[in-house]
């Protein structure tokens, strides 16, 4: 007999899910995690896979269109699927994890958070007090709308506070209809953006049990059963180094503007 060990027991597909939600180089998002979710659930046959999340939210689109994958893959492949939150799963790391028949957690890790941000900073007065002049030319009504130079229009609060409700009823609607008939609190009191602990998110019903990957693997498959890690590989030095200069300044401008988030 040679060398080579060969592993006998059951591996069972874990879906790596770490960082931030966001359409960029090194996040979470559909071009990063969507080859590995179809990956997992080819080898996941009438089988089932294990989402490790760990993540505190972020873009609401990327967060849908993870979930919305996730769940094709799952009815195709009659897998059932596990979501592992570890030291956070919020917002949008909620949100993904609703895609799971059944959803674990740590007692400590961070859980919920079902609500949307949005918002930033006004600076009105400043460019006049240093002496510059402004030109700011625009065809639209609304398209220098929330400009952070520009004086706060109630009317543009009120626009804003209409996309945010839309967001947080689609958010609200996913939540009910992945946890439908399990959720054991006032809605009014999960619904309102807090997060809470694991062990308290077990008593409402915005989780199904307390447990890690390690643990569940072994649960789900048998003492000899192993993880397969599905996880993205990152990104070389030499092709970051040119991004991290944009990516400073999109976070920046992601704090400066009104761009709803999924975030605690």
């Amino acid at each position: 007999m040679s060398g080579l060990m060969v592993w006998r027991g059951p591996r069972i597909p874990v879906i790596e899910l770490h960082g931030m939600i966001a359409p960029r180089v090194g996040q979470v998002n559909i071009r990063s995690a969507g080859p590995l979710i179809d990956k997992a659930f080819a080898h996941a046959r009438k089988g089932k896979v294990i989402l490790d999340i760990d993540s505190p939210g972020g873009s609401p689109v990327q967060s849908d269109l993870l979930a919305t994958l996730i769940r094709r893959r799952a009815d195709k492949a009659q897998a059932e699927v596990h979501a592992v939150i570890g030291d956070v799963g919020a917002s949008g790391g909620y949100w993904i994890a609703c895609a799971a028949d059944r959803i674990h957690a740590n007692p400590m890790s961070i859980v919920g958070s079902i609500g949307v941000r949005g918002g930033g900073f006004g600076f009105p007065d400043l460019l006049a007090r240093i002496g510059v002049e402004r030109r700011l030319y625009t065809a639209g009504t609304h398209k220098a709308r929330l400009d952070p130079f520009l004086p706060e229009q109630p009317e543009d609060v009120a626009f804003t506070r209409d996309l945010l409700d839309a967001l947080h009823q689609r958010f609200k609607d996913w939540v009910r209809a992945r946890r439908a008939g399990r959720l054991q609190a006032d809605e009014a009191a999960l619904f309102d953006g807090g997060f809470m602990l694991g062990e308290q998110a077990l008593a409402t019903g915005l989780i199904d049990g307390l447990a890690d990957v390690d643990g569940l693997v072994r649960a789900l498959g048998g003492e000899k059963a192993r993880p397969q890690v599905f996880r993205p590989r990152p990104p070389g030095l030499l092709r970051r180094l040119p991004r991290l200069a944009v990516d400073a300044a999109l976070d920046a401008a992601q704090e400066r503007g009104a761009r709803p988030t999924l975030m605690p």
